[in-house]
């Protein structure tokens, strides 16, 4: 190793064993100002932009500070703090494919209920078919099968848990089933 690198390593020591010893807010900002640098530059080798490594790193010298007692060994530190920081990344983009994407509602584009079909197509039968139903109902089944929204755009656009509104389609599938059945049995006959 070089004399650089050795003199580095020997600072890091020096400000991690102050802090280890007595965490407060003085030795944690030495701390903050050594490893919060080599952070950003871990998140951004792992393809995060500028501001997403900075708030990366942020979030995980908050977890050092906070729970600094719990390290063991203290030449084991620099390696607990980076797998801090790998736990820390992984969570975000964990949480990055949970995120279903969302659709704004608000220009109103998207809550108009007519079809670009024309007249006498099965989407006008369709809503010939869902009459029967409670207005509510109708509105759930014309927005997931004529207008082909999916469970959580319908969801985010009545505020309700994405499995309420399957169960409210399933149920209205059900209820038509009984009005369905006879209306079918006569056109098979025809």
């Amino acid at each position: 190793m070089s004399k650089i690198a050795n003199e580095r390593l020997r600072r890091e020591d020096a400000v991690t064993n102050r802090f280890l010893a007595q965490p407060n807010e003085d030795t944690f900002s030495d701390l903050f100002k050594i490893f919060t640098p080599q952070l950003v530059a871990f998140f951004r080798t792992r393809g995060c932009g500028r501001a997403l490594a900075e708030d990366l790193a942020q979030e995980v010298m908050l977890i050092v500070y906070r729970k600094a007692t719990q390290v063991r060994d203290r030449a084991l530190f620099r390696a607990w703090l980076f797998k801090v920081a790998r736990n820390a990344f992984c969570r975000y983009y964990a949480k990055q494919a949970r995120q279903v994407e969302t659709v704004d509602l608000t220009s109103g584009d998207r809550l108009i209920a007519a079809s670009r079909k024309p007249a006498g197509t099965p989407a006008f039968e369709f809503l010939h078919w869902i009459a029967p139903l409670e207005s509510r109902e109708r509105e759930i089944l014309a927005l997931r099968f004529i207008e082909e929204w999916e469970y959580h755009e319908i969801a985010a656009a009545h505020a309700i848990p994405i499995g309420t509104v399957q169960w409210k389609v399933f149920n209205a599938k059900k209820k038509l089933a009984v009005f369905l059945r006879p209306e079918m049995t006569r056109q098979a006959a025809a």
